[in-house]
């Protein structure tokens, strides 16, 4: 007897099929079992033109593997996909939250009219894909600063990963290349950091007002004049990377305002590369890794 890989899930909608997955199988396959007798490649179109959800995430790889127990929804006039943008990449998106990872040059949030920010992109990606919601920032990213950020599509949403914002998030790591010859192959920086009116954190080994930040590092490559860095932050304060660099006389390359004379003004050669979570609503642990920029080896020849 031949055994029944899907069981079709009622909808109220005639735009779209929703069917319950029975056996484990590549998303390909399973989409073409559904639809009885649909050829490989328009299953293949359908994929690509983002008309496949699994449990509510858009899913486009051929290849992706469904496991018992999830819902994958079929759509025929699937939402459509915004266009690609030079400052940011989605790693990961669904009905609660969003993480993305930011180019350099785009700040957190709306500074004045017109500013490049990440929330007004967002804002204008779910426009574009037809979602009611908007972006509403939980952590920032330095402007000059490129990474994994995550942002909540809810004010509760925010609220709950704010909150708690050291449970919800498990681990954030960052790579640098900074000035000099590292004498050791890992260390860890810790003082207070507080903020100043001229808008630059200062730090002191003893309580000066601020806030205790902590962060370590290790040596990944050393090269004549640079050196590549892993970074974990053990607290979350503004520009505290930044600062603690500087005061192991290792400042990050174009890192200007705290003491780079390495091409102040360029890029700035920090990159948050690393972020663990537990989700907000579904508990689930997710942890999302971007490359290391090309720029920075480039800087180092």
């Amino acid at each position: 007897m031949k055994r029944n890989h899907n069981h079709r899930v009622p909808r109220a909608t005639d735009k779209s099929l929703a069917f319950t997955v029975r056996e484990e199988m590549g998303l390909l396959d399973f989409v073409m079992k559904c639809l009885d007798g649909i050829s490989r490649n328009k299953a293949k179109s359908i994929l690509t033109k983002g008309g496949v959800e699994v449990d509510g995430h858009q899913q486009t790889h051929h290849d992706f593997k469904v496991l018992p127990g999830s819902v994958v929804t079929i759509s025929r006039q699937p939402r459509p996909r915004a266009a690609t943008s030079p400052h940011y990449r989605i790693v990961y998106e669904d009905r609660w939250i969003v993480i993305v990872d930011k180019e350099p040059g785009v700040l957190s949030m709306g500074v004045g009219a017109g500013s490049l920010n990440m929330k007004a992109l967002l804002d204008r990606h779910f426009t574009e894909t037809r979602q009611h919601c908007t972006a509403h920032v939980v952590h920032r990213l330095d402007c000059r600063t490129s990474g994994l950020m995550v942002y909540a599509k809810s004010t509760q949403v925010q609220q709950d990963m704010t909150e708690d914002w050291h449970n919800t998030v498990t681990d954030r790591r960052y790579v640098a290349l900074v000035e000099g010859t590292m004498e050791k192959q890992e260390g860890r920086v810790e003082s207070f950091l507080k903020d100043t009116k001229r808008m630059v954190v200062i730090s002191s080994p003893t309580d000066n007002g601020g806030k205790f930040a902590v962060t370590t590092w290790r040596l990944l490559e050393q090269g004549q004049q640079h050196a590549l860095l892993e970074l974990k932050l053990l607290t979350g304060r503004k520009n505290q990377i930044r600062v603690h660099m500087a005061d192991i006389h290792h400042p990050v390359v174009g890192d200007g305002k705290y003491g780079s004379q390495d091409a102040p003004g360029s890029r700035m050669c920090l990159h948050a590369f690393k972020l663990a979570l537990k989700h907000p609503v579904t508990g689930e642990e997710l942890t999302f890794e971007t490359p290391i920029p090309p720029y920075f080896y480039r800087r180092m020849r």
